[in-house]
């Protein structure tokens, strides 16, 4: 006899189920789940619960999607009744699933911000990001001829203004006038302007202001796409070639690739060429890594090679040549054009890396680490002679590590908080081999700073944040004094214990620094209503004087002076309020911004006398420090008179007292106006065309620094006019546009551009190389794009 025994599967089981928000742990209502086993669907209820009933032993594999949430695909072992709870990112802003054109987001919530966009940055390519600034009203520029171009917020620049690339601060010996960022925008995708001290993650400061360089967003997906501009100009007959190319993957692996080569030729003013002011630069950057929502890793490395031509006549010998340039109408030297670059001329390489990583903790927060290093190194080249032909006058280079870690904690919709951490290391040698009394000495310098933030959504209308730091510097240096210049300044008084080697002639010297700065900044944004709304904010920040403040002892040729340091300063406090009115329509938008700046402590160079010298005679500038304040307005406004026809307009005032003095402040950019009438067609292979007016009025408000000197060749005192300003001047510049379609992923864009339309002779008040030549005259440029 045989007995034939079979079990049925039992299939009894019940998986309960429910869906709550990653970040504050709400529940997620109306949420579909797809059993892919059994091809069936549900959705959770009111609490974010949902129930599986009838399941057998084995694999359960769900698929939870919601609007505005990323979906996602889990498998289960069912091997009895299961309760799971299921985390899904509900902030639809983190997530990936945009398009390529979506509205970037910017970095502050109620500080004077500004976006610049792709469309924007792509007509700057072949030019510096000074340039590209300047299409935002209260940034300027201040220069050193035409190829170093400074950026300025609101009448301050140089160690006031905080620059960020790809998250990194810019460490490249900002503190000297003649010192351009090593950055080459084409490795952006969309920069950030924000005036003021109101963004205290990025530090404590920023006087003037932050601007942040963004790279190309990085997307979840599966995708292949880049660009190649190609452009060519008159002026300086120079070209420029900058590639880009982007790979994502849907798993979150990403790789970037990027680089630009330009080079310009000595550039022309109206009437003459302007010798020796070419331009070579290389630069490359590469970044890869994974980014999902959970977690992610970054490496970067970016590399910058400048080398830069000033002007042949701003090689000044004495007072007596700095006099005859200024009567000049004309450089000394006029050549004919060439590619060549001598001196004297600058030579400077950054490297740039960094390695990022970031942790995301559910109903709790982010955290972000980061580590970054930054080397520079500046070679300056005077006209010599003999053996020291093509050895360099200046060789810096400086070394820079930074640590970094923050936390934001945005379990709440309502509030968020952001604690931060940084330190940083930086050495700078000042190569000795140069034959020349070194400007900047060899210095250590330690930074620690740590900071919170806090922001509030009080209501649907009302938003408002808040935060503090606190930055501790120390700077450790090594630098000779003439025992003469330490005794004239009274330094043997006051900092004699800096003394550990007296040489006679000389003092070899270990200047200690520390410096404990704090900041704070609150704010305000309130919606009017659906197309207006008004923003407040105070900023209280702390700047220690740079290197170059307490230590410079030398002679900048080109400026013709000899800048002298000052061991006494103290760091400079700037409180600063501002407001804004932002109005904005399908036809019109208006945007005002004001502001008041007290700056106490403010560091800046003037003339103090006369010092003569184996080269002649020359002015000498002191660092000193005054009560300054600066106040001032900018204005936007665009209006669209039809589908196709657009006014723009942009004015900025900035005005800035020396409280102490009861004068007004050196390098205040004038009064500007711009304004630019566009068409655009998109039926004609998106045709755009616009004539844009730039106005600069003459700066009637400055202070009179001129002096007296004797010329020992004509036996007879001269004034030396170092002030008056020149007069005011008016631009036009043209711009046109069309793209063409190639297929259906790629399409060829061709931009022509004039600028100074009518070849008119000028010179700017910041412009440093104003005494020797006018700037630059008609300018055609051609650029085409291929996007891919």
């Amino acid at each position: 006899m045989s007995f034939n025994m079979a079990s049925a599967q039992e299939c009894s089981y019940t998986f309960l189920g429910e869906v709550k928000d990653f970040h504050d742990n709400t529940p997620i209502v109306g949420a579909t789940i797809f059993m892919q086993n059994l091809n069936t669907y549900t959705t959770t209820d009111f609490d974010g619960k949902f129930k599986i009933e009838n399941l057998c032993k084995g694999e359960l594999t769900l698929v939870i999607s919601h609007i505005g949430c990323e979906t996602k695909t889990i498998t289960y072992t069912i091997g009895g009744d299961t309760f799971k709870s299921i985390a899904l990112e509900h902030h639809i802003e983190e997530l990936d699933e945009v398009s390529l054109k979506a509205k970037e987001k910017k970095t502050t919530t109620t500080a004077q911000e500004t976006v610049i966009k792709e469309d924007i940055l792509k007509q700057y390519s072949s030019l510096s990001l000074g340039d590209v600034l300047k299409e935002i009203p209260g940034v300027s520029s201040i220069n050193t001829g035409n190829a170093i171009v400074k950026p300025m917020i609101n009448g301050l620049h140089s160690s006031r203004l905080l620059i960020l690339n790809n998250n990194v601060r810019l460490q490249d010996q900002e503190w000297g006038i003649e010192h351009a960022p090593n950055i080459d925008i084409n490795s952006a995708n969309n920069i950030s302007v924000i005036k003021g001290s109101g963004a205290l993650a990025f530090g404590g400061d920023a006087v003037g202001g932050v601007i942040v360089l963004n790279p190309t967003r990085v997307f979840r997906i599966d995708t292949l796409y880049g660009k190649t501009i190609v452009s060519g100009q008159t002026n300086g007959r120079g070209y420029s070639i900058t590639s880009s190319l982007h790979k994502g993957f849907s798993s979150g692996w990403f790789a970037s690739l990027q680089g630009t080569m330009k080079q310009n030729g000595d550039f022309k003013a109206p009437d003459y060429y302007l010798t020796n002011t070419g331009l070579k630069s290389n630069s490359f950057s590469v970044s890869g890594g994974r980014k999902n929502f959970e977690s992610g890793f970054e490496v970067f490395y970016s590399y910058v090679d400048n080398e830069i031509g000033i002007l042949r006549s701003s090689h000044i010998g004495n007072i007596s040549d700095l006099v005859n340039a200024i009567n000049s109408q004309q450089p000394a030297v006029i050549e004919a054009f060439s590619y060549d670059i001598n001196a004297p001329r600058q030579e400077v390489t950054h490297h740039l890396a960094k390695a990022s990583y970031y942790k995301r903790f559910k109903n709790f927060g982010k955290l972000n680490l980061q580590y970054d290093y930054q080397n520079n190194h500046r070679l300056e080249f005077d006209i010599r002679v003999g053996d020291d032909r093509n050895k360099a006058a200046l060789d810096l280079n400086l070394q820079t590590h930074t640590l970094t870690a923050d936390l934001n904690l945005d379990s709440s919709a309502e509030r968020k908080i952001n604690i931060g951490v940084l330190g940083r290391y930086q050495d700078n040698f000042a190569n000795p081999d140069t034959g020349v009394r070194r400007l900047i000495p060899d210095y250590e310098k330690f930074d620690f700073g740590t900071y919170i933030t806090t922001e509030w959504n009080l209501n649907d209308n009302t938003t408002i944040d808040a935060g503090l730091r606190y930055d501790y510097t120390k700077m450790d240096a090594k630098k000779f004094y003439r025992t003469s210049r330490w005794e004239e300044r009274g330094y043997d008084e006051d900092f004699s214990d800096f003394i550990i080697e007296d040489l006679g002639t000389q003092l070899l010297t270990n200047p200690v620094f520390t410096y404990h700065n704090f900041s704070a900044s609150a704010g305000i944004r309130y919606r009017l209503n659906d197309n207006s709304s008004i923003i407040g904010n105070y900023a209280l920040s702390s700047r220690p004087p740079n290197p170059s403040e307490l230590f410079s002892d030398g002679l900048h040729h080109s400026a013709a002076r000899i800048e002298l340091g000052n061991l006494r300063l103290d760091q400079e406090i700037s409180n600063r309020i501002s407001a804004t009115y932002d109005y904005n329509t399908s036809n019109f938008k208006l945007l005002v911004d004001v502001f008041y700046n007290r700056i106490n402590d403010f560091m800046y160079l003037r003339p103090s006398g006369i010092e003569q010298t184996i080269r002649g005679a020359f002015p000498v500038w002191e660092y000193q420090q005054t009560n300054a304040e600066l106040y001032g307005i900018d204005i936007s406004s665009k209006l669209k008179f039809t589908d196709n026809l657009e006014w723009q307009h942009t004015s900025s005032y900035t005005k800035g007292n020396d409280i102490s003095a009861g004068i007004d402040l050196i390098d205040i950019p004038a009064f500007n106006t711009n304004n630019s009438i566009t068409f655009t067609k998109a039926e004609w292979k998106n045709f755009k065309a616009s004539l844009k007016s730039e106005w600069v009025f003459e700066q009637t408000q400055y202070p009179d620094f001129n002096f007296e000197t004797f010329i020992a060749s004509s036996q007879e005192n001269i004034l030396v006019d170092i002030s008056t300003p020149p007069d005011a001047f008016h631009l036009l510049h043209f711009y046109s546009e069309v793209t063409l379609p190639l297929n259906n992923n790629n399409n060829l864009n061709i931009a022509l551009s004039v600028n100074n339309i009518f070849d008119t002779s000028y010179r700017a008040y910041l412009n440093r190389l104003r005494y020797f030549a006018d700037d630059l005259g008609r300018n055609i440029m051609l650029q085409i794009q291929l996007n891919y």
